[in-house]
């Protein structure tokens, strides 16, 4: 009797499955600098087990990145996180957070290619490392808008203070999230549709 074992697929776990009343989907990328919380942010809100590509930084990485105001942080993503989310019943988002490290920023490029949109977390702490970022989507011609992640010893700006300091236009949207808590991280990406479909007055996706 011939074994039939290697014919048979997966089926996804019931959590997993896109919903049947899924009619529009878009892809929208997490982008930031080393330490800022973009895995969290994908994994708080993702409706999905997400996946992540993280490994555990060694000592050979200490001359090569910069980890200055996160020296804790003992894990990095080295290609991408992937998550999902259904903001309603019709419209789903497809969640790809960037790796932080400037090595991997290679792998950036074709994240952004067919995105509708971006989130930048920004850690208030260490600033400068959100201006490169912010200059690698406007090249890219990618609309985004600005999630300050709100971690417990970070100074706060009030937003003008943070829209001078970044250089951003007046209408990119500034807003304040915890990227631990699924329902602000939620927040954060309405927030962009909202963006997207009144400032940069995207067509329906197909």
């Amino acid at each position: 009797m011939v074994s039939r074992s290697s014919d048979t697929v997966m089926e996804p776990a019931r959590e997993d499955r896109l919903p049947s009343s899924a009619s529009s989907a878009v892809k929208i990328v997490i982008v930031g600098g080393f330490g800022v919380g973009k895995t969290t942010l994908v994994r708080s809100v993702s409706e999905i087990r997400p996946l992540t590509t993280e490994e555990t930084m060694t000592e050979a990485s200490t001359d090569v990145d910069d980890v200055s105001g996160v020296e804790r942080k003992t894990a990095t993503t080295v290609a991408m996180d992937f998550g999902r989310i259904s903001l309603n019943e019709e419209l789903v988002l497809y969640l790809f957070g960037t790796p932080g490290q400037q090595r991997f920023w290679f792998l950036w490029n074709g994240l952004f290619e067919g995105a509708l949109g971006a989130i930048v977390l920004v850690d208030t702490r260490r600033l400068e490392v959100s201006f490169d970022v912010i200059g690698r989507l406007e090249e890219a011609d990618v609309p985004f808008v600005i999630a300050v992640n709100a971690f417990p010893d970070a100074s706060s700006y009030r937003t003008e203070e943070l829209r001078s300091a970044l250089d951003l236009p007046e209408q990119v949207p500034i807003v304040v999230c915890d990227a631990r808590q699924r329902a602000s991280s939620r927040d954060v990406l309405i927030t962009l549709m909202r963006y997207l479909r009144d400032v940069v007055q995207t067509p329906e996706p197909s």
